[in-house]
């Protein structure tokens, strides 16, 4: 597959300015949370990095998908919780600091998670055995790619609070039309795979969306957590970050493969809608325990 400028030059930068836009919302406290609340953001991280891939892992399976498909099914799962769960976790009556923290700390982990769980997709499903050899260089390109406009976000948020206000919005929605641009260039690069496996695919992506939000919902409930914090875990886990995954996939440094995008890019779409449903559910429980205990 020959390296498309497109892909060389767009997806890395359009990454960047998605992740730079995370950076922006962060600051060190989310990661230092972590200390004074460490059961809610443990809970969540062994949802997130343990139950997920094996439940993907289960469903890609059972819908029996193409080789390809089923590594880019497990890359998605790999991938951490997208920006917009905090919003989502907002609008729900979710306790956002949890998601916040979560988003941060899963960012750093999956840099170290993902080749992992990518590499032993790739050997199980993939005929020839293919893997990605997990050299220093590769590790250090995603770090990156991934961590550093983060990082650079942070560090502008702590020195200059007043820039960062004023890029906040901007780079929110900025980010908003890449993610669809680059959901856009996942479908288009594939365009007959994308026809011919999309029923398929779109009931695994839906299926394994509307699980990611049940364990991430339920899961905490039955660990005694309060709703808050349970729908803060469920909308982390339910929304992931579809654009990390498509740009791993498309990236002609790393598994450059455009079918093992479609899976994100299908997701990328559901997920939207069926958080907005599970938001909705959900909140009507946050605001009705409320009412119940507001005094007569």
């Amino acid at each position: 597959m020959t390296n498309d400028p497109l892909l060389t030059l767009f997806m890395p930068i359009a990454l960047g300015i998605i992740m730079l836009g995370l950076g922006l919302s962060l600051t060190i406290a989310d990661f230092a949370r972590v200390v004074r609340y460490p059961r809610p953001v443990l809970i969540g991280l062994v949802c997130q990095i343990v139950l997920l891939p094996l439940a993907c892992f289960l469903i890609t399976i059972g819908f029996a998908l193409e080789a390809a498909l089923a590594v880019g099914m497990m890359l998605l799962a790999a991938s951490p919780g997208g920006t917009t769960a905090n919003l989502y976790s907002h609008l729900a009556h979710g306790d956002v600091a949890l998601n916040i923290t979560l988003t941060a700390v899963n960012s750093v982990i999956a840099i170290l998670t993902m080749p992992l769980i990518v590499n032993l997709s790739l050997w199980y499903f993939m005929s020839d055995g293919q893997t990605i050899p997990l050299q220093f260089a590769k590790v250090v390109q995603v770090f990156i790619i991934v961590l550093g406009p983060v990082a650079i976000g942070m560090l502008i948020r702590r020195q200059l609070p007043g820039v960062a206000e004023k890029l906040h919005k901007p780079v929110k929605i900025l980010s908003a039309l890449l993610l669809a641009v680059i959901i856009g260039v996942a479908v288009t690069k594939d365009w007959q795979t994308f026809v011919a496996y999309a029923p398929i695919v779109g009931a695994a992506a839906l299926s394994f969306n509307l699980l990611s939000l049940a364990v991430g919902y339920w899961v905490p409930r039955l660990l005694k957590l309060p709703k808050p914090q349970a729908i803060a875990i469920g909308m982390e886990i339910g929304i992931h970050n579809g654009t990390l995954a498509i740009a791993l996939a498309l990236s002609p440094m790393l598994l450059n493969n455009k079918t093992m995008a479609i899976p994100a890019a299908i997701y990328g779409v559901l997920m939207f809608f069926t958080a907005a449903i599970f938001g909705w559910w959900v909140s009507r429980g946050v605001m009705k325990s409320a009412a119940e205990r507001a005094p007569a």
